[in-house]
């Protein structure tokens, strides 16, 4: 079975320096029919205007991924991590029994555009973590890349879920497949471009749930970043 989320039907905030898209329920953007799909609680498309942020907040129990399409973030934590992640890069912040932190757009003259996605996790109370990937575009390009999964598979962070996220860059003929074992599900989201998946259209911030399919097909990419996510 497939069901479409089309970018228009998200949640939308526009707070000035962020403007952000929701596509499950978020902060005063409320839909009992998005709560999430399994594990996957949020994914919020954000654009953060040159020099704003987020100041320091707090996380607890969730598996928090970021993934910058353009610009830059700079992450300061209480662990004592800070670092700036740019395209490219994949961060990984495991919140466990709590972690503050703070995301500034460091850029003076440049918004950053960024996918904000957090994941439930199996396991609570565990101590905080945080890891960062770097993802070549070599490595995307016409196949799906495992950036995230719950046994560090082709060298991919490590969450604590049983679940895996692969990203991809497809444009002309190039393609991918992913199988679905039995009783698993996917959701796949695309954060830039056009794509077909299993036969639908999608456009940038278009998604699609997959319920039992054999598998996942995205074809005729129009300069396309997909995001695909394979969930209990």
């Amino acid at each position: 079975m497939l069901t479409l989320r089309r970018s228009e039907e998200r949640g939308h905030a526009n707070h000035g320096w962020l403007d952000s898209y929701h596509t499950f329920s978020f902060a005063n953007y409320y839909d009992p029919a998005h709560m999430g799909f399994g594990p996957l609680r949020v994914i919020n498309d954000d654009r953060i205007a040159a020099g704003r942020g987020f100041g320091t907040h707090g996380h607890r129990d969730m598996e928090i991924i970021t993934y910058v399409l353009d610009g830059a973030i700079a992450h300061k934590d209480s662990m004592g991590n800070g670092s700036t992640i740019r395209p490219g890069n994949v961060q990984r912040m495991s919140a466990g029994r709590g972690v503050m932190h703070s995301e500034f757009n460091p850029l003076a003259d440049q918004n950053t555009h960024l996918l904000q996605i957090w994941i439930e996790p199996n396991v609570v109370g565990i101590t905080p973590e945080y890891e960062e990937k770097q993802v070549p575009e070599a490595d995307k390009r016409g196949r799906l890349r495992q950036v995230a999964s719950p046994d560090g598979a082709e060298d991919s962070m490590r969450i604590h879920q049983d679940a895996r996220l692969y990203v991809g860059l497809f444009d002309g003929d190039e393609n991918a497949q992913l199988p679905l074992a039995v009783g698993r599900r996917a959701w796949v989201h695309v954060a830039r471009g056009e794509v077909r998946v299993n036969g639908e259209w999608l456009t940038a911030g278009d998604a699609i749930a997959l319920t039992d399919e054999a598998n996942v097909q995205l074809s005729e990419g129009r300069q396309a970043e997909v995001l695909v996510f394979d969930l209990p």
